[in-house]
């Protein structure tokens, strides 16, 4: 989830004060949907809590949209990238919080979360998401998995593109069928899981919520911003400077599509929604593409107002992605002996406050010795090319 984004673009582009906004927007609402989910086992935060789980949503479309526009803005400029370099940087972004919080739940397992995680080795390849049964400790890294096999998959892509093509509208059309892949499977997957008659609704999320194929597709919406970014310009400075009505067009679209997963995606008695389930998840994704497209438009709100706290919630929020559950699930058993329910106003601030303080220490403990480290020994993902810069024209 990017969670883990922030700090993979170029300098300028992540002092954007609407990406910090999304970012920070999205771990609250992943907060407050796991709240609901393990401490609390009930809406605390309203309609935030229901469909909290989106936050994951938003920061697949962050993700796709930065590491894109960190690839291809080297692309454009005549730079050709180097895998190695890529993986490397992104190895020492995300690999350190998450091999010590990894850590410490296979030491303590009881303490962490109470159940055995998964086996190690689904940790260590980032395949613990398929077939993942619901509620096991450290689950939540499910989403990890995918980011890490899309930041895989899209420099190969872009490797093989540029070896053998460099079509422009041959990459929109993957990208478009590539969506409607994601579409189709989760189409085919709701008959098989999505109704509650037979019990069926049992291997929902083991076959559909956490899974790649299910869930991939929502980095793309993100891609598709960057590379109308980097490979049409002139269409892209005319989209800027409807910032405010893109903003207006995308809070609208949001609260639609939120009415509509409050509505049809978990209904009782029944099951999941075909339709909410098949293209919901598409859905929610182009939704927060249109507020990425929002937070770059420099005279929409969105870029133009600082929220107080967004930027260090933004820079802390992959390290408080990977703590909380734990941290909320081990003060929950310590306040439980003085009377205080995970629903009451108490546990709510104490956990709150806990999480974060857990969030920054692992940002400042482990994660930004490790981003300097980064930062000085593999400065850029890109070499030294001789090839002309590519123009808008000639894509």
């Amino acid at each position: 989830m990017n969670i883990s984004t922030a700090s993979t673009t170029p300098h300028a582009e992540r002092r954007v004060d609407g990406l910090n906004t999304l970012r920070a927007i999205a771990i609250l609402l992943v907060f407050m949907y796991h709240y609901m989910v393990f401490v609390s086992r009930e809406p605390t935060f309203g309609w935030a809590s229901t469909i909290g789980w989106v936050g994951v949503d938003l920061f697949f479309v962050l993700s796709g949209y930065l590491i894109a526009n960190q690839i291809f803005s080297g692309i454009v400029k005549g730079q050709q990238l180097s895998l190695k370099a890529f993986y490397i940087r992104r190895a020492l972004r995300t690999l350190p919080n998450y091999y010590v919080v990894l850590a410490l739940y296979f030491l303590f397992p009881v303490v962490m979360g109470g159940r055995e995680p998964p086996a190690l080795w689904r940790f260590l390849t980032f395949t613990q998401n398929y077939q993942l049964p619901p509620g096991t400790a450290f689950s939540h890294a499910w989403s990890l998995c995918i980011e890490e096999q899309f930041y895989l998959l899209l420099p190969l892509l872009v490797v093989l593109a540029a070896r053998f093509g460099k079509s422009i509208k041959l990459a929109w059309a993957l990208l478009v069928v590539a969506i409607a892949a994601g579409i189709t499977t989760r189409s085919v997957l709701w008959m098989h899981y999505g109704r509650e008659a037979g019990g069926a609704i049992a291997g929902y999320h083991p076959n559909l919520y956490y899974s790649s194929f299910c869930r991939m597709d929502e980095f793309l919406p993100g891609v598709a911003v960057a590379m109308l970014k980097n490979f049409h310009r002139d269409s892209w400075e005319r989209l800027l400077r409807w910032g405010n009505r893109t903003l207006i067009a995308g809070i609208a679209a949001c609260l639609i599509t939120a009415w509509a997963l409050l509505n049809f995606y978990e209904i009782e008695d029944y099951g999941y929604g075909f339709f909410m389930t098949a293209f919901g998840y598409s859905l929610v994704a182009m939704c927060f593409a249109m507020l990425v497209v929002a937070a770059l438009s420099p005279n929409s709100l969105l870029h133009r107002i600082r929220i107080p706290g967004a930027a260090q919630l933004a820079a802390w929020s992959y390290a408080i992605y990977l703590s909380h559950k734990a941290v909320a699930f081990i003060l929950q058993k310590q306040l439980a002996p003085y009377g205080v329910t995970g629903g009451s106003a108490l546990a709510v601030l104490l956990i709150s406050v806990a999480c974060l303080a857990a969030g920054w220490l692992l940002y400042r403990v482990v994660e930004m010795p490790f981003m300097r480290l980064r930062d000085r020994r593999f400065p850029t993902s890109f070499q030294a090319s001789t090839s002309t810069p590519q123009s808008a024209a000639s894509t």
